[in-house]
């Protein structure tokens, strides 16, 4: 699944004018390119937080007709909208997108395609079975006011499917439960159990609340849940996980699919986000997205017994604790450096899930995305906030064999982001405030634990360091920075 998550430094070889910023109009080239091009199976829509060219499908087939004959779209192709939680936004654009979807059907219809180009949709931030429900009833009564209204001489399509997008710690490892009940409401409402499911697994939202650990734990829990609950019903379960290219944020990119692979077993569908598109040689990105739509489904996720999710809850509040209490020491800090990260999608004014999570008068903080970028242009990965601290908890706790047999990848994943690390700014930052001491703390404590130093190993990790000290001095300076940031960006092949 393509995405528009804006996380990539490079320039989009489809773009003709050398820019990296792509514009909601130009999404639509964007799109069929990923069909074409990359061979990518499905393209998410993203009305969450940005701005959307709402005639998509219009263009699509207007403009590249001749391939939609071929390769047909809600058929052999997907388009699939990420809706706007109107729990947590005003719902004028749900509307929109709801006429849209029905009329794209209409135009289908009449071109003589027999599939709706839009038929399934993702609910981000679910956390309750009945909003799942309430889009499912709104978007029937929509359609029906739709046919009244028009006079349409049939009811073709009144039936929208919708993927849970599940965002929280604390709601991945309790998702089995809001499927049941998403179960049960579909069979009270509709009087038949859907017969297939997508649960989204978010990763990004997740890190940027608890951290690189308990987002990785609770990703692998909620997927052993999801085989629990198909096992359970008979209900079959083909999740999606949305992942970025740097550890922190997933960590698949085109030279780390097979890491990805052995973390994740179970999962069917993954995001391919603008980084891994635009930021490698196009011939890795087709090769690796070649061995993804040929090794994607072939395994189910493991499923971990009561005890063993009850030990994953335990670390994930080890290393949760340690990791909340320094980025909300340094929120200002890091907001006001996310400030310089260079825009590539027109998005609108959006807090990340940190935010919401915290309530009242709680921490901000950015965009995931911009989170990991500012935090990577002065050389401290995110990745290893809490990482130390929350390590040696655990093995105070004897849960160090439970953390490594769930994160496969723990100790790769770690040592990948700390040839990023630049001592020297850390070191910079420490005296100025204290929540960066602790920082330095998991350093530490990491680099005892894997019996080897953090920090660049080979020449492009020196030169980032390079890069990412000049930043760190003109920042503290008050002078520009900006083309530090980007260079950074392209040697680490990621935004943030």
């Amino acid at each position: 699944m393509a995405t528009q998550h804006p996380d990539h430094a490079g320039v989009p070889p489809w773009k003709k004018n050398g820019d990296a910023f792509i514009s909601a109009q130009e999404e639509v080239e964007e799109c069929v390119s990923a069909f074409r091009d990359l061979k990518c199976q499905e393209y998410m829509w993203d009305w969450e937080g940005k701005y959307v060219d709402e005639a998509v499908v219009d263009k699509l087939f207007s403009k590249y007709y001749d391939f939609f004959k071929k390769k047909t779209l809600g058929g052999d192709v997907f388009l699939t909208f990420r809706l706007p939680n109107i729990w947590e936004e005003k719902g004028y654009r749900l509307a929109r997108a709801y006429i849209g979807i029905l009329t794209f059907e209409d135009l289908a219809h009449d071109l003589g395609f027999k599939h709706p180009p839009v038929f399934e949709v993702i609910l981000p931030m679910t956390d309750d079975a009945k909003k799942l429900l309430h889009l499912q009833k709104t978007f029937s009564q929509v359609a029906a006011l739709k046919h009244q209204a028009f006079g349409d001489k049939e009811k073709r399509f009144t039936y929208l499917r919708v993927i849970p997008l599940i965002e929280g710690v604390s709601h991945l490892t309790a998702s089995r439960k809001i499927l049941m009940e998403y179960l049960d409401l579909h069979r009270r409402e509709y009087g038949a159990a859907p017969d297939y499911l997508r649960p989204f697994v978010a990763r990004s939202a997740p890190s940027l609340n608890d951290g690189l650990v308990p987002a990785t734990i609770a990703a692998k829990i909620a997927l052993s849940e999801y085989y629990r609950f198909e096992d359970e019903t008979g209900i079959p379960v083909f999740p999606i996980i949305g992942v970025g290219c740097l550890p922190f944020r997933g960590g698949l990119s085109p030279r780390r699919v097979d890491a990805f692979l052995r973390e994740y077993p179970g999962v069917r569908t993954v995001t391919i986000q603008s980084a891994f598109r635009y930021d490698y040689p196009l011939s890795e990105v087709t090769r690796a997205i070649g061995v993804l739509n040929r090794a994607l489904g072939k395994h189910r996720a493991p499923l971990y017994t009561a005890d063993q999710v009850r030990r994953g809850g335990q670390i994930n509040a080890l290393f949760s604790a340690e990791y909340k209490v320094t980025v909300e020491a340094l929120a200002d800090r890091i907001n006001d450096l996310s400030r310089f990260i260079p825009q590539r999608r027109e998005r609108m004014l959006h807090f990340g899930l940190f935010g919401y999570a915290r309530g009242e008068g709680g921490v901000r903080l950015p965009r995931a995305i911009g989170f990991t970028a500012a935090l990577y242009s002065i050389g401290v990965p995110p990745e290893l906030i809490g990482a130390g601290r929350g390590l040696r908890a655990a093995k105070k706790r004897g849960l160090l064999d439970d953390l490594e047999s769930i994160y496969v990848n723990f100790r790769a994943d770690l040592i990948e982001a700390g040839q990023y690390l630049n001592k020297e700014n850390l070191n910079f930052l420490a005296k100025q405030d204290t929540a960066w001491a602790t920082v330095q703390d998991d350093v530490k404590l990491l680099e005892v634990h894997f019996g080897e130093e953090l920090g660049p190993r080979r020449s492009e990790h020196y030169l980032h360091r390079n890069l990412v000290s000049s930043a760190y001095l003109l920042w503290r300076e008050g002078r520009e920075f900006g083309e530090y940031i980007l260079d950074a960006a392209k040697i680490r092949r990621s935004l943030g």
